[in-house]
């Protein structure tokens, strides 16, 4: 998977997550830094699981469940 596939693939399963839409996921990720971290993070990320990769960005994100 590419870096860019994979960013694409984090906004729409935590827009799906948090149940809102994909354009406003990415506002938030550019906004935060995410969508940099998952480039920077790559390599560590992209194996994970999808609900232990939803809650890391919750973290990052500040968000409390």
């Amino acid at each position: 998977m590419s870096k860019l596939s994979f960013k694409t693939f984090c906004i729409e399963h935590y827009s799906h997550h948090i149940q809102i839409p994909s354009t406003q996921v990415y506002d938030i990720f550019e906004k935060q830094g995410v969508l940099k971290m998952l480039d920077d993070e790559y390599e560590d990320l992209h194996g994970m699981g999808m609900e232990y990769l939803m809650q890391f960005i919750d973290e990052y994100l500040g968000v409390e469940k």
